[in-house]
């Protein structure tokens, strides 16, 4: 009997996350696939893929973006890979502080780093003005296809350093032994042995730095000027100034899926051809550099951290400075701070309770498709696990402009609710906490759970009282993760929001586009803080001090 209700209450959950996955997010999808062949007429069309690449002006969007894209992916490996190949094998003075500062850079809103270059280099950048006064020499602005490359990189190669450091801690450090003792050392080793063996988490790298790239629109929409990419397009035509074309929109959309998806399953194919198993009995232990070299990896290490981080400290010293509107003033106080505040009054609340309920969804629903995916394992499982990673393929934006064209109207309206926020939030950030989960899971014996169950305990309370705290290290981990990730996101909640349910992250966009750079700067301060906040957490609960994917 008890067998037989336990039996049920997984058919229901199995059941009712299906379903939610259907309602919100199949259907969502099925809505920018239905308007993108509805034609003006309201008959079945494909003019409006076919307006999109007949004329130069879209189609160069796609090229633009992939231009972006491609050196973004490049430059990250090219920076990111040696950085940590230098800080796992080598003795780096201060590597506990150079990690916290790597993960704040990996951690912030793409769009905040570009409004703090424009202030470096921008036209009357504080760094170009200096120059032009110092030499008389004007230096390449900020603005176009190579500042969006530079910003990009910079916040994005923390992403390739955290997955490769993860994978060269899986590295036995007898194979590095028996290639020194070959004479493969140096610069030939790095390339003819740990790449190899770091090659799968490589590629998750280069597609996850691919996805983020390709679907950031708030760095182009600040700084690109004339170079206009594809999720700046999408945006445009959706909620454009002069004028909106949701069938355009959703056939962008649509062509934005088809990319991704595509490029997901090349990397899926790569990985399944370079993969291995690979388990560090005897893990790689630092040693100190001699040298020259020493010197080199030092001055590498902290010149890529301070450039990346550069931006971040440049905008919490910008936020004390007096500012009127738009000017800054002599002198320093926390006036950008209270009347950022004051103005964006519901910002700083709304981030915590959209984010928060977000959060507990997120956390709830991970811990249930983990077991469900690993311990339960079925068609109706596998079809969950497959659903939940879509939006790991979908651009925030997309996601967005799918919610809005699937509940605007009866019988389900949620446009312009709180509810649509936390929906999207959590259909964005579940991956995260869904991937760790079943990680931790998979390591867990389910002999630990079947001793419970012989000892008395019934399924239930074996899988809350045993399972869940042994899961315990990896939930953290995937949770902190995406609040962090709920508390920055942009590219969704443009879309979404309205004056009531406008967030942290929102407020200071809204200031930047204003020119209200002090004000934004002072809300930026409070949004690293909590990043900073988040990470201790992480550090208090986690039980290892050092943080990879």
């Amino acid at each position: 009997m008890a067998r037989r209700k336990m039996f049920d209450i997984w058919s229901v959950l199995y059941v009712a996350i299906f379903a939610a996955y259907a309602i919100f997010l199949l259907y969502p999808m099925y809505s920018i696939l239905r308007n993108s062949v509805i034609g003006e007429d309201g008959r079945l069309t494909l003019q409006w893929f076919v307006k999109f690449f007949s004329a130069k002006y879209y189609s160069q969007t796609l090229i633009h973006s992939f231009n972006v894209t491609i050196w973004t992916t490049i430059l990250t490996l090219i920076i990111g890979v040696p950085l940590a190949y230098f800080y796992n094998m080598y003795e780096i003075k201060g590597k506990a502080f150079i990690q916290v500062l790597i993960i704040l850079c990996s951690m912030s809103a793409p769009f905040i780093g570009a409004y703090a270059w424009i202030q470096l280099l921008g036209r009357m950048g504080v760094v170009t003005v200096f120059i032009r006064n110092l030499t008389g020499l004007t230096i390449p602005n900020i603005y176009g296809f190579n500042g969006i490359l530079l910003v990009l990189t910079l916040q994005l190669f923390p992403l390739v350093f955290l997955y490769v450091s993860g994978a060269l801690k899986n590295i036995d450090n007898s194979l590095l032994e028996a290639s020194d003792n070959l004479g493969c050392t140096g610069v030939k080793r790095f390339f003819k042995v740990v790449v190899p063996l770091c090659m799968p988490t490589i590629l998750a790298a280069s597609l996850l730095v691919f996805m983020r790239a390709f679907a950031d629109f708030g760095t182009p929409l600040l700084i690109g000027e004339g170079y206009r990419v594809f999720p700046v397009e999408i945006y445009t035509q959706f909620l454009g100034e002069t004028g909106t074309d949701y069938s355009f929109a959703a056939a962008i959309s649509v062509i934005a899926i088809l990319i991704t998806a595509a490029f997901f399953m090349v990397q899926r194919a790569l990985s399944k051809r370079f993969a291995f198993t690979m388990n560090a009995l005897h893990p790689i232990e630092r040693k100190p550099a001699k040298g020259m070299f020493k010197v080199l990896i030092h001055f590498y290490t902290y010149f890529v951290v301070g450039l990346a981080f550069l931006p971040q400290l440049y905008i919490v010293y910008q936020s004390f400075q007096n500012t009127s509107g738009k000017l800054f003033k002599e002198g320093y106080s926390f006036s950008s701070y209270t009347t950022s505040i004051k103005r964006m009054s519901d910002a700083i609340p709304n981030t915590f309770i959209i984010g928060g309920i977000a959060l507990v969804a997120v956390v709830l629903i991970a811990i249930v498709i983990a077991y469900l995916v690993v311990r339960r394992s079925n068609v109706v499982t596998t079809a969950i696990d497959t659903m939940s990673m879509l939006p790991y393929i979908i651009p925030g934006s997309v996601v967005g402009i799918a919610l809005v064209m699937a509940f605007n109207k009866k019988p389900l309206v949620l446009t312009g609710t709180v509810a649509i926020m936390v929906i999207a939030l959590c259909i964005r950030r579940l991956p995260y906490t869904i991937r760790s989960s079943v990680a931790i899971l998979q390591q867990i014996p389910i002999t630990i759970e079947e001793a419970a169950i012989s000892l008395g305990a019934s399924k239930m309370k074996t899988f809350f009282r045993i399972t869940v705290p042994m899961m315990s290290n990896g939930i953290i981990s995937g949770a902190i993760i995406s609040w962090v990730t709920i508390i920055t996101e942009l590219s969704t909640a443009i879309i979404l929001y309205n004056s009531k349910t406008i967030t942290l992250t929102l407020a200071i966009y809204t200031f930047v586009t204003r020119g209200n750079y002090g004000y934004a700067a002072a809300l930026a301060t409070v949004l690293t803080a909590l990043t900073i906040v988040s990470l201790m957490v992480f550090m208090k609960f986690s039980k290892s001090k050092e943080i990879t994917f």
